[in-house]
């Protein structure tokens, strides 16, 4: 959907999980879902979460979250997510003062110093003053974004009927 301004929610969910020696383990994770409502969050990471159970499942609470953006990464070594406060300069022209406004982000890294430098390379490509007032590591295990195909499952690169027109 283009134009379509993402909202987040941040997700409780608790299920049984296989453990390394083959028992199973209740367990409650935090994941973010772009949905335009409670009631699609819930059914967004239901979907998402559906191919690994095996046995109980629940959505313990959904809250929104005030993520202005989310900083995906492509590299699979960044598997922590850091929420990031970035407190915005600029200056007021009628009375020449400086205002400062805060905007949270969600940021997809492997460590600390790798989400400064994800944030600095995104913002590094705007005009806009800017100082990054905290960054945290969160408990959330994946970010699942409206209308892109799940991060766990392998998306096709094209059609199935493109592909056999390529070989």
């Amino acid at each position: 959907m283009k134009g379509r301004t993402a909202q987040w929610f941040e997700t409780s969910v608790r299920y049984e999980r296989q453990t390394d020696d083959g028992g199973m383990k209740k367990v409650t994770e935090t994941y973010v879902v772009d949905a335009l409502s409670f009631g699609e969050a819930e059914e967004t990471i239901t979907r998402e979460m559906q191919p690994y159970l095996s046995g109980e499942f629940g959505v313990k609470s959904i809250s929104p979250a005030s993520y202005g953006e989310v900083f995906f990464s492509e590299n699979d070594s960044d598997d922590h997510w850091y929420k990031a406060k970035l407190t915005f300069i600029t200056l007021d022209e009628k009375t020449a003062k400086e205002k400062r406004s805060n905007v949270n982000y969600l940021v997809q890294a492997g460590t600390f110093n790798a989400a400064v430098k994800n944030i600095e390379e995104v913002m590094g490509t705007t005009a806009i003053d800017y100082v990054i007032a905290n960054i945290a590591e969160t408990k959330i295990m994946d970010v699942f974004e409206h209308g892109a195909p799940s991060k766990k499952q392998e998306p096709d690169d094209k059609p199935e009927y493109e592909a056999q027109k390529e070989g």
